[in-house]
């Protein structure tokens, strides 16, 4: 059984997975005191971080390895990387304390829904809806990690035009899996007519 535990662990995708989880802290040092250098490498950091999210969701359907625990840790990860940068940029004054707050509580909403929806035998598949929101998140966050004007570019202005269109697709994003669940739970568990 621990041995079971151990193999299912170790798989290259739950290692990706894993390294997402261990970005966040490094993520919080580097964001604790930020010049343009630290700030320059935890953009590349949570970015290259993000694209780990890509690789190891492939890599576990190609090698026929996808595991409860990685289904467990992939979006735990994900939610974990997306959540401390977003407060670590409010600590900066980068990003508005209730943006943050909209985008979170999505995220613990539409999480507390899937669980019901699990134990309910409900199946409430990803939509481009969904990968539309995470791309939006991770561009925006990327933007307003780098800050500076840099390449000519002025990433605080662009971070705080992508975090509006981050937010808007998030809670777009949000009520459409609502509205996906109580469709089908309406269709699953028709009412009684009398």
């Amino acid at each position: 059984m621990e041995s079971d535990f151990r193999q299912e662990l170790w798989n290259l995708p739950n290692i990706l997975s894993l390294v997402r989880i261990g970005a966040s802290p490094l993520l919080i040092l580097l964001l604790l005191s930020p010049g343009r250098t630290l700030s320059i490498i935890a953009a590349f950091i949570f970015l290259a971080v993000c694209l780990t999210d890509w690789l190891d969701g492939y890599l576990a359907r190609t090698r026929g390895s996808v595991t409860s625990l990685g289904k467990f840790l992939d979006p735990l990860a994900d939610k974990l990387l997306i959540v401390t940068a977003l407060i670590m940029l409010i600590s900066l004054e980068r990003v508005p304390a209730w943006m943050v707050a909209l985008i979170v509580s999505r995220e613990i909403a539409v999480t507390g829904l899937r669980t019901m929806a699990v134990r309910s035998g409900i199946v409430i598949g990803a939509t481009w809806l969904g990968k539309l929101k995470t791309v939006s998140q991770i561009a925006a966050i990327t933007a307003l990690l780098l800050h500076y004007e840099l390449w000519g570019v002025d990433f605080q202005l662009l971070g705080e035009w992508l975090i509006w269109l981050a937010l808007v697709v998030t809670i777009w994003s949000g009520v459409d899996y609502f509205v996906r669940f109580f469709r089908k739970t309406l269709t699953h568990n028709p009412p009684d007519v009398q």
